[in-house]
């Protein structure tokens, strides 16, 4: 049974307002269905409209206040295996299922732009690329949300100054490292529990990291977003499409910031990553027959703790 068959969707579609059922058909922005559907029904989680209003409201107070306390000159501390830990633990048992697998395609998305950007440069010829591909839950361990920011910043330090670029022709175009997203391929184990919608566990979380991280690692992380325009504008050069900086909500990485509008900032730098992957694999597909495009790995993760 499709997806638009099933008498469930069908029932949640027909509960939706005139607005949303209309943004379901509208393919203006480049994103993929997948990442479209999942956030819809993200939006139908009703705790996204009771809960987390009064979650956000009184977190971001608590960020607030836990930014002041790590600016203070006190020593500082981290504890990043801890704060993994905890993530984890919280997105098995917590989290829904339309969430974690946005923050699963986010990884993957985001380590495909950045790959693209490092297979099509040509100071990046000996410089490492992105591994993080997680498609568990528990794979978020290893491959976890402060390589996820340390990773980014590092390809741009290697990367160097960048010379403006004229447009490749499509079949100059490398795909060497990039690894087209099947939904199939996550794993979570369902859990009665799994009710919290994106927004309001991106609440939950912003004080842990705030908490676990130096101050300025955190200040780096939250001001990474701002690299969105950064990118949008080289890959724009690189295939000849200058519309991709419009894409970029998260501008202007001279000017840093703290953490004021976080939740909307974190929201768009991940619609941002679904917009770029969607226009990039758009343009692989149509030339698929003249590219390779490495295989993601076979091998079957290890399935995720259930109760």
């Amino acid at each position: 049974m499709t997806e638009s068959s099933d008498p469930t969707n069908t029932a949640q579609r027909a509960k939706r307002s005139a607005f949303l059922r209309a943004i379901e058909f509208d393919n203006s922005l480049p994103i993929q269905n997948d990442a479209v559907q999942l956030w819809l029904k993200d939006l139908d989680n009703p705790f996204r409209w009771s809960l987390r209003p009064l979650l956000q409201f009184f977190f971001a107070a608590l960020l607030h206040l836990i930014w002041f306390f790590k600016r203070l000159p006190l020593p500082q501390f981290r504890a990043h295996g801890l704060l993994q830990s905890m993530i984890c633990w919280f997105c098995r048992h917590f989290v829904s299922r339309e969430a974690n697998l946005l923050i699963l395609r986010h990884f993957a998305t985001e380590s495909n732009v950045l790959n693209f950007l490092a297979d099509n440069s040509p100071e990046a010829t000996d410089i490492a690329r992105v591994e993080l591909y997680p498609t568990t839950i528990d794979g978020m361990r290893e491959a976890s949300f402060v390589e996820h920011d340390q990773e980014l910043f590092r390809l741009f330090a290697e990367l160097g100054h960048w010379t403006p670029a004229k447009a490749k022709k499509q079949q100059d175009i490398s795909w060497q490292h990039w690894q087209p997203i099947d939904m199939a391929a996550f794993q979570i184990a369902p859990k009665r529990t799994q009710v919290l919608d994106f927004e309001t566990s991106h609440a939950l979380f912003m004080c842990l990291f705030c908490l676990l991280l130096t101050r300025e690692e955190y200040r780096d992380a939250i001001n990474g977003f701002n690299l969105d325009q950064s990118i949008a504008l080289r890959i724009g050069q690189l295939i000849g499409d200058p519309s991709l900086a419009e894409m970029a909500y998260n501008k202007h990485p001279l000017y840093l910031v703290g953490p004021w509008n976080l939740s909307q900032r974190f929201l768009m730098h991940g619609f941002f990553t679904e917009y770029l992957y969607a226009r990039l694999e758009s343009l692989r597909s149509s030339n698929a027959p003249k590219t390779r495009t490495k295989k993601a790995s076979t091998k079957k993760p290890a399935p995720e703790e259930t109760i």
